[in-house]
């Protein structure tokens, strides 16, 4: 007969092991697949999937600059000359420049990664299957801290059922083999599930990892939704899928000016701010509306350089268990791919 120890350390492991297995498998799950579409992503979809919402912000703001709808200032000062957005995010990016027209770009590149447009952009890419929402990752990542609670809890029932027995048993009272064995399998087979369950550290699915590649594919690839001369779309391509690094070295210290600048000022003070967006999700299977409002990072998917941003296949920066709070921050060793990859 099982004693009430192990009887309650059962219950806690498979309660909280099935809470584990059923939000992994919302994780997993594409609620409307669609499928891959070969190198025929739209230019804003492709830099969110490879770098996150701050190389959407900054691919929306190169754009701009190439048709002379903003200038660039070597400072970092970006002023917005045609009022007139074309798509959601240059409309964010334009209220981002405020009355004045005027905003420097690294404030700039925050406020539009943070804005709906660009966070939609981020469901919409989870609804086909390339992507997964951040707050099912979160609901995974606690799931698991509950069960390592619970494992823990096995072991301080596994001792007080071991102490209880070696008393009976010094009294007289024998009443069987000692109860390790039943606490090691449990605590194994506890231990294993958490291995199993674990969730990738990427934001980006094997799908969308697929899609990436094909899109690297064939040579240079160019946005198809975007008019413009063929050197100016190889640009945006290459910008989107590979990050600033692609761009001149002007625009490229255009970019980083005020951020490179605000990053050094900072660094006496906290050695793990970051000064870029997360994508944060919309929370639903719908792909409403959302923004990340005042929050900086912290989730896996946070993001530290300046074409990097949440769900690219490049490197990754945080803890996998925080969440995309106004209070987070990002730690450090972010490079300049983006953070989500697996």
């Amino acid at each position: 007969m099982w004693s009430t120890e192990f009887t309650v350390a059962l219950v806690l492991v498979l309660v909280t092991g099935t809470a584990v297995g059923v939000t992994r498998a919302r994780l997993r799950r594409v609620p409307h697949p669609q499928g891959l579409s070969g190198r025929g992503l739209e230019l804003m979809e492709t830099a969110f999937l490879a770098g996150g919402p701050t190389r959407v912000a900054v691919t929306a703001l190169v754009r701009m600059q190439q048709e002379g709808r903003v200038i660039v200032a070597r400072s970092g000062l970006v002023t917005v000359t045609d009022p007139a957005p074309r798509d959601a995010v240059e409309a964010a990016l334009i209220d981002a420049a405020g009355p004045g027209r005027q905003q420097d770009a690294d404030v700039l590149r925050r406020q539009v990664a943070r804005s709906a447009a660009v966070q939609e952009i981020g469901d919409r890419l989870a609804d086909r299957g390339l992507m997964r929402r951040p707050d099912r990752h979160r609901a995974v990542v606690r799931a698991r801290r509950v069960m390592g609670l619970a494992l823990l809890a096995t072991v301080v029932l596994g001792v007080f059922a071991m102490v209880d027995w070696t008393d009976r048993t010094f009294n007289g009272r024998y009443t069987g083999p000692p109860p390790v064995f039943p606490f090691a399998v449990l605590l194994v087979a506890g231990v294993v599930s958490m291995v199993a369950t674990r969730p990738d550290r990427g934001r980006v699915t094997p799908a969308g990892r697929r899609q990436l590649s094909m899109m690297k594919e064939g040579g240079a690839w160019r946005p198809y939704d975007v008019v413009a001369p063929v050197a100016a779309l190889t640009v945006l391509g290459a910008l989107a899928l590979e990050g600033t690094d692609e761009l001149d070295e002007e625009m490229r210290a255009a970019l980083t000016a005020r951020q490179l600048a605000s990053s050094s000022s900072s660094s006496a003070s906290s050695s793990s701010s970051c000064s870029t967006a997360t994508w944060c999700g919309s929370g639903s299977d719908s792909g409403s509306s959302s923004s990340c409002g005042s929050s900086s990072c912290g989730s896996s998917s946070s993001s530290c350089g300046s074409s990097s941003g949440c769900g690219s296949s490049g490197s990754s920066c945080g803890s996998s268990g925080s969440s995309c709070s106004s209070g987070s921050s990002c730690g450090s060793s972010c490079g300049g791919g983006g953070c989500g990859s697996s």
